[in-house]
């Protein structure tokens, strides 16, 4: 049961500073009981009222487009998508009102991109894997400085909650205002022996689901409204599923979610053709021997490409063409569970995966109703893999609003 491979510590150990030994970081029996205690957070009971949240949070980006939308001038998707996705895990999550829409140049989410980058930039040069010359380095002391904006902004966000606990001082009035959110569970949490979380773990935990709540699902996001612009046959199918089910309406409902099949195989087909997380990695707790007859011994660190399984032309069949098809039910029944990974695999997949979907259907679907997108020809991508992956010049579109 705690026989899980654990996370590298040279991938993972630079997150450290940042997001401290939380659920992303910790192995064995302490990651299991991390585990066993948030799952209850993402029970279908606790996010299905999340889905007017995000609905809500989506309005408010979308409006803010329509009231700066141009005919000359591009949008830059995941700058505007990575603020709506935070203001959406702050509210369904944390039950925090940051009004970081309003604030266009957000300190948190400037925070969240400058450490992403730095942490991926000190795994790659190998001077910077010494703590003193990454640390004396104008990198390192813009990674502390970063560090501490993004602790202010976690331990504002559990004191604040602390105190109203305080003040509620009864569970039961608690859960007559509103379901438990991610941050109660957390400090309710209690192990067989009665103990709760320690303050260390705690920011821990708040620290790697503010940041896996919202940078990765805003790269998501970002994406596969990239591929609905490039692709304007399928948005159109989407948009015509989409309106049929919401009518007049701006908001979906969690009913909502299961009804529009053509729009989540085109989602799927988003991510595996670009995975918000691109690699993974784990050192091995024992040997292991591949389908060719190569091993690899005890402890070796695995470099795990999610992205090169999603391009690989022996599981995928024209692997760069855009082909929602394929996560049809009978395209889909006799594929390797494992050619598919945005949200890895195995006991360490990702526990808010549930979240992660719901907010991506809900955000793709009202942004489809409302505007018609299409590619910025003269500015594409260049896909950048960090923690999450990204483009070094944005992901740029033109958007239209539909009658």
């Amino acid at each position: 049961m705690h026989c899980v491979d654990p996370k590298s510590s040279l991938s993972y150990g630079f997150l450290v500073p940042w997001i401290g030994k939380g659920l992303l970081i910790l192995s064995g029996p302490k990651w299991f009981q991390h585990r066993r205690m948030l799952t209850p957070g993402f029970h279908y009971d606790v996010l299905k009222p999340y889905v007017k949240i995000i609905s809500k949070c989506t309005t408010d980006m979308l409006d803010k487009w329509e009231k700066n939308i141009t005919k000359q001038k591009t949008l830059e998707l995941f700058q505007h998508v990575s603020l709506m996705t935070l203001d959406s895990i702050m509210k369904c999550a944390f039950s925090f009102e940051s009004n970081c829409q309003k604030d266009s140049d957000n300190a948190y989410t400037n925070a969240v991109f400058d450490l992403s980058y730095l942490a991926n930039l000190r795994l790659r040069h190998f001077p910077y894997h010494n703590d003193t010359l990454f640390y004396i380095s104008p990198h390192g002391y813009r990674f502390r400085k970063a560090c501490r904006i993004s602790h202010d902004h976690t331990d504002k966000v559990i004191q604040q909650r602390k105190k109203s606990m305080k003040q509620e001082n009864e569970l039961e009035k608690i859960k007559q205002k509103r379901h438990l959110d991610f941050l109660d569970i957390l400090l309710l949490a209690r192990d067989e022996n009665g103990q709760g979380l320690s303050d260390e773990d705690l920011r821990a935990e708040v620290d790697t689901f503010m940041f896996e709540g919202h940078d990765t699902t805003a790269s998501a996001i970002s994406w596969i409204l990239y591929c609905m612009a490039k692709y304007p046959e399928h948005q159109q199918k989407c948009r015509k599923e989409i309106r049929e089910i919401l009518g007049d309406r701006q908001i979906m409902e969690w009913e909502d979610l299961s009804k529009i099949p053509y729009t989540t195989m085109c989602i799927k087909e988003g991510m595996r053709m670009y995975p918000p997380v691109p690699g993974v990695a784990r050192s091995l707790r024992s040997p292991i021997t591949f389908f060719d007859g190569r091993s690899v011994p005890a402890g070796t660190l695995i470099g795990l490409s999610i992205f090169g399984i999603h391009k690989n032309a022996n599981v995928w069949e024209n692997p760069e063409v855009y082909d929602p098809l394929r996560f049809s039910p009978e395209n889909s029944a006799n594929r390797h569970s494992h050619a598919f990974l945005p949200f890895a695999a195995g006991p360490r997949n990702c526990i808010g995966q549930n979240f992660a979907m719901n907010e991506i259907k809900v955000s793709v679907a009202l942004t489809l109703n409302r505007f018609q997108l299409s590619p910025d020809l003269a500015n594409p991508p260049k896909k950048i893999p960090q923690l999450v992956l990204k483009s070094l010049n944005g992901i740029n579109i033109h958007i239209a609003k539909l009658k």
